[in-house]
């Protein structure tokens, strides 16, 4: 089935149903289908493998005991499968008993239903839908990996529904990023706000290549560590993992802020962090406490800045996207965050991207910046990732590629200054005169602001996501006003 067959043909069964409201409950409903399907398939390589395996689902619960539909006449639909998703499926699921000593293959499973609902209320519907799922078989290897690709559809539909600073990573972007990085097995990659697993997936499609041998294999299935705040993304993101043949997704479901950043051990500590932190959010006290004094920011994507910085490894290296905000921002966190990334870290490349990388979703500048732990700064080289010929703005329907950034990549190898008059496209400064700047990395500029032209269905999302946004952004303000007038009282 073709991926856009595919991803249809379960939105318009789920349109008729009156239990599901919208596009985003009608992804989270195929996602957790999705996750036991594929769950069962990897169970029955698993069971295929080792003759002592146990399943942590009771055997009622599993796939093939509930779901499959023989077109016997027996297979369970409309009250009898609501009333068995309902009241022994989920109860069953979220229920399941887990210590510190239970795999991460099967623990999963419990953290992957803490927070799924089931939102269908016709049960002949809902049996349509997992038979329309049922049909993919993901214990064949070629089917499996060509189900990626509707896969990453979905985790763009997804997309369509996040207006809260958070947005999924364009593929073209966590590739791009992977390829300088040129992380290596052996190495850990790690993502503290992984979402739905872009960055980790990218690191495994770069890392699969070197796999030769057994112990390879085992490196690789060892390689990569998210964690997600919201269940949903998790959910995603450990069946992301999943269909990239890691058998124990390393992916905790909790916040990478609460914990005191002064508390990192070595074992916590990785090689290569690649992240697109959220950003435009504002963190609790109770939060903040968790930096020193000078770094205790409002902003939450200058405190995942601290946190990669407190969890790379010696020699480690970080690859990061920031909005313009962070570059040329002089309130005091900020500040003490550059000057500790300038003299602490290597912050040798900052990319500046496109205004419209992230269209329809929102239209901030964002911009990647590469650093590493091995000494202090001496020179940040910037580079501007012009618009590609013909091209007036990336939409939804025009996304960026990687072909997009073979400039910078054919730069990367071979860094020369480019400047046509006034404008600098590429050029490299020193630590000191950005330290003379006050630190303001806000260098290399766009000459002037890209002609936006979306379509008007893409043009009403970006309106509807730029006003969640801001609405956002007045909310946290007017939070810290009361919160000052209260002091003051």
């Amino acid at each position: 089935m073709s991926i856009t067959s595919f991803v249809k043909t379960l939105q318009n069964i789920m349109r008729n149903d009156a239990g599901v409201s919208g596009d985003a409950q009608r992804l989270e409903q195929i996602v957790w289908i999705l996750f036991l399907k594929v769950y069962a398939a990897k169970e029955e390589l698993w069971e295929l493998h080792d003759d002592d395996y146990e399943s942590i689902i009771p055997q009622e619960c599993r796939w093939g005991n509930w779901a499959v539909d023989n077109k016997d006449g027996e297979a369970l639909t409309g009250e009898s499968l609501l009333n068995f998703v309902n009241e022994t499926l989920f109860p069953t699921l979220k229920g399941l008993e887990v210590d510190e000593f239970t795999p991460v293959s099967k623990s999963i499973v419990k953290f992957a239903f803490e927070d799924a609902n089931n939102y269908m209320k016709d049960g002949v519907l809902l049996r349509q839908v997992i038979n329309v799922i049922d049909d993919i078989d993901f214990t064949d290897y070629t089917e499996r990996h060509a189900f990626n690709e509707i896969y990453e559809q979905i985790l763009k539909d997804l997309q369509a529904q996040r207006a809260s600073g958070e947005y999924y990573s364009p593929r073209a972007t966590t590739d791009f990023m992977v390829q300088m990085l040129k992380p290596q097995l052996g190495e850990r990659v790690g993502d503290f706000a992984c979402g739905t697993g872009g960055f980790l997936t990218s690191s495994l499609n770069y890392l699969i290549n070197q796999v030769k041998t057994t112990e390879d294999r085992e490196l690789y299935n060892n390689s990569v560590f998210g964690i997600e705040k919201k269940a949903f993304p998790y959910l995603l993101a450990i069946t992301n993992l999943l269909l990239h043949d890691i058998d124990n997704p390393m992916i905790v479901h909790g916040n990478s802020l609460e914990k005191n950043v002064r508390d990192f051990n070595e074992s916590e500590k990785f090689e290569v962090i690649l992240m697109n932190p959220p950003y435009g959010g504002s963190e609790k006290d109770s939060i903040k406490i968790n930096f020193p004094l000078e770094l205790r920011s409002s902003e939450t994507a200058d405190l995942f800045i601290s946190v990669i910085m407190y969890r790379l490894k010696q020699n480690g290296r970080a690859g990061i996207i920031l909005p313009d905000g962070f570059l040329f921002g002089e309130d005091g966190a900020k500040l003490a965050i550059k000057e500790k990334l300038i003299k602490e870290f290597n912050l040798h490349t900052i990319i500046r991207l496109p205004k419209s990388v992230f269209a329809p979703y929102t239209s901030i500048h964002t911009n990647m910046l590469f650093f590493d732990n091995t000494k202090p700064t001496e020179d940040v080289w910037f580079y501007r990732l012009d618009m590609p010929e013909a091209y007036k703005n990336f939409s939804k329907t025009r996304p960026i590629k990687l072909e997009h950034f073979q400039s910078a990549m054919d730069w990367w190898e071979n860094r020369v200054e480019i400047i046509d008059g006034k404008d600098e496209k590429a050029r490299k400064f020193t630590a000191q005169e950005i330290i003379d700047r006050n630190y303001n990395l806000d260098l290399c500029k766009f000459p002037q602001e890209e002609e936006i032209i979306l379509e008007p269905k893409e043009l009403i999302e970006t309106y509807i996501a730029e006003r969640s946004r801001l609405n956002h952004e007045i909310d946290n303000i007017l939070n810290d006003i009361i919160e000052m007038l209260g002091d003051v009282e």
